[in-house]
């Protein structure tokens, strides 16, 4: 199977556009945005001015209609100046793609244009729960029809921008005793009374995003608030987590890319023992690994999202990038902070911060050893081999 990771014009001009708006409007006060926790609205509606909240939607519905490779280039150059910013972006995208793919379209015409043109803020995600983080199916948050639609109780747990989400995707069990095929997915928009957000966490890294609990307490929605088919919602969460898990190889790209940018700059103006330490073959070979591992994770990103664009299911490619990727950041940052020395270490040094925001990349939209068992399922499978679940 042969696939062309070459970006055409559109998706080139989609990625000048992102590094421009970074650079200029994001690199700034990125460091601020760390130490503040404050969240990037005013950046974010910026995105949105430029087509950037929704770059793989339909251009009916507000979206700029680039694709998945136009959305993964933006999403390294975002994440290179300020990983909050590309998280938040990148859910945003992921809630507006979900409801563009599985909502009617009176859905789509309702909300997803809120969501593109930034009047939403951003939008979430809300499936994780205290005890269901990988295990989606052991969520407890349930939907009981009512005379007007449904009733919603339950928590969710370290869910992005879910205090400042106009749009909110929602997982919730509609038939306990079903288990997994018990499982639907709803719209909820962001003030619905019965729906609580809970203080913002204190987090180790990409601290400019909020992330919080969210409490429903017979929150009540109307019967259209279904998304999708009753009792498919998991199925609706495994096809977002394709494009998700692209989104989050793209950001652990530009962290990455960040920190090889941060190092190669030190090695070449440090001096020790008479020489620039980038003369040194140690640096070197540092250097050289982050820079070989950076572009084996684009590429494997590459293919995932120009797959996704030409409608392939891409589970595993998708599994594969986003678990390179995010590894790859996590030796790239500490490669950096060794390069650097004590001076990579301080807190004033932009890689201090790309290493605390590299971590989470690792668990979110799938900690590595889940995507390791979605990598080997999907192998044994294809050798006819039947995995339990």
């Amino acid at each position: 199977m042969t696939m062309d990771f070459d970006p055409d014009d559109r998706e080139l001009r989609i990625q000048r556009l992102a590094r421009d708006l970074a650079v200029t409007q994001l690199a700034p006060l990125a460091a601020e945005r760390d130490r503040t926790a404050a969240f990037p609205e005013r950046e974010l509606r910026a995105l949105a001015q430029h087509g950037l909240l929704g770059v793989n939607v339909p251009a009916t519905y507000g979206g700029a209609e680039a694709g998945m490779v136009a959305f993964s280039l933006a999403m390294q150059e975002i994440a290179r100046a300020d990983a909050s910013v590309a998280v938040t972006m990148a859910v945003t995208n992921l809630v507006a793609d979900v409801i563009c793919r599985f909502g009617s379209e009176q859905q789509r015409r309702t909300y997803v244009p809120q969501i593109t043109s930034g009047s939403a803020v951003a939008a979430s995600f809300a499936v994780s729960e205290s005890q269901a983080g990988s295990d989606l199916a052991a969520m407890t948050t349930t939907a009981v029809r009512t005379a007007t639609g449904w009733r919603i109780d339950g928590a969710k747990q370290w869910i992005t921008s879910g205090d400042r989400a106009g749009v909110i995707v929602l997982g919730a069990k509609t038939n306990p005793q079903a288990g997994k095929k018990g499982i639907s997915a709803f719209i909820v928009a962001g003030g619905t009374p019965g729906m609580t957000a809970g203080k913002p966490e204190e987090k180790m890294g990409q601290r400019g995003s909020s992330t919080v609990p969210l409490v429903f307490d017979r929150c009540e929605v109307p019967a259209d608030a279904l998304l999708g088919k009753e009792g498919e919602g998991l199925p609706l969460v495994y096809a977002a987590l394709e494009g998700g898990r692209i989104g989050i190889a793209s950001l652990a790209l530009g962290i990455g890319r960040a920190a090889l940018d941060a190092a190669t700059r030190y090695a070449q103006e440090r001096v020790q023992f008479g020489a620039a330490i980038a003369t040194f073959q140690a640096i070197q070979f540092l250097l050289a690994d982050v820079a070989t591992e950076h572009d084996a994770g684009h590429l494997l990103t590459m293919r995932a999202a120009r797959g996704k664009d030409l409608g392939r299911m891409v589970t595993r490619e998708a599994a594969m990038a986003k678990l390179f990727a995010s590894e790859a950041a996590g030796r790239a940052t500490d490669a950096a902070i060794q390069i650097m020395g004590a001076s990579g270490y301080m807190r004033k040094n932009p890689v201090e911060r790309l290493a605390r925001d590299a971590r989470v990349t690792r668990i979110y939209e799938g900690t590595s050893e889940v995507l390791r068992l979605v990598i080997a399922r999907s192998l044994l499978e294809q050798q006819g081999k039947t995995i339990p679940e």
